[in-house]
């Protein structure tokens, strides 16, 4: 999938265009993408998805985000897009008038556009879609998809995440709730206890839902175990050991090698509990093993 930063980049030829933030690229999302798809087709040009980064309510709510932009990318071609055009949204950017945005569009030479049918655009989100009517023959809007009744919304899957059910989040997203990092160095106490963890840094502002949970991380296919193995993911604070910050640490079943400097993606399975403070090491070390059982449990059926 080609990647731009701008509607000039890209050769100048026409399109079919969707529009939106695409956090989670979630089953709404994944509808919106099924509909631009069809068009293209239908009109022989490329599916082109104009994306912000990071989504709008990041910016303007403050709100944790579902996908970084490596992960987004990832999913829109998984889901068989073109071409993305990736805005940085900043101040500047979110206080651009409508018209702006739509000389963006036209660039794109859109035979057909997009969008949710409450997509809104500019400073003040003065544009709507009548608007886009000025920019393109065609624009195709969708009703707020729904799942047994339930709004399929990514403000909806960070209630779920913030709840730590990550099933509910995953039915909504299609597919397991993921995160991406880098395997860092930490303070080794699993490694004192018995349990050795990779401690993953993710991005700033990446939404993870705090607990314990069975987990399956997927590494470099050259690593031992073909890159990928089942697991037991604590997050959260550690209060055991008075810990401050925010911790992502993933036991791994059957795997004793060097992680470090290794990206992997670890998809939340199941929720086995909340976070505890415990009497001692001791005690941790205790519920280690009984939430290592849990996990192995809750994944027996999972390859």
């Amino acid at each position: 999938m080609k990647t731009y930063v701008s509607p000039g980049q890209r050769p100048d030829t026409a399109t079919v265009v969707a529009v939106g933030s695409f956090d989670g690229v979630h089953l709404g999302h994944q509808a919106l993408i099924a509909q631009l798809k069809a068009k293209a087709r239908e009109h022989r040009v490329p599916s082109v998805v104009y994306t912000f980064d990071p989504p709008t309510r990041v910016l303007t709510q403050g709100v944790e985000f579902l996908s970084t932009l490596p992960e987004k990318l990832d999913l829109l071609g998984r889901y068989g897009v073109d071409e993305t055009i990736a805005a940085s949204f900043t101040p500047e950017f979110a206080a651009r008038p409508k018209e702006a945005f739509l000389d963006d569009l036209r660039q794109l030479r859109p035979r057909t556009v997009v969008v949710g049918e409450d997509f809104h655009f500019g400073r003040g989100r003065a544009g709507g879609v009548e608007d886009l009517r000025l920019v393109a023959p065609e624009v195709v809007t969708l009703p707020m998809h729904q799942l047994g009744g339930e709004d399929i919304k990514s403000t909806r899957i960070r209630e779920y995440l913030k709840a730590g059910d990550v099933v509910g989040a995953g039915r909504l997203l299609g597919r397991h709730y993921d995160a991406q990092g880098v395997v860092v160095q930490g303070d080794r106490l699993g490694r004192t206890i018995g349990w050795p963890t990779a401690n993953i840094r993710v991005p700033d502002g990446k939404a993870l839902p705090l607990g314990v949970f069975a987990v399956v991380a997927v590494g470099d296919p050259a690593l031992e175990g073909g890159g990928r193995w089942h697991g037991v993911a604590n997050v959260g604070f550690r209060p055991t050991v008075s810990g401050v910050d925010r911790r992502f640490e993933v036991n791994l079943f059957d795997f004793s090698g060097d992680l470090y400097g290794q990206e992997l993606q670890v998809k939340f399975f199941a929720h086995l509990r909340g976070e505890q403070k415990f009497a001692g090491l001791d005690e941790l070390k205790a519920q280690i093993a009984r939430d290592a059982d849990a996990a192995r449990e809750a994944l027996k059926d999972v390859r």
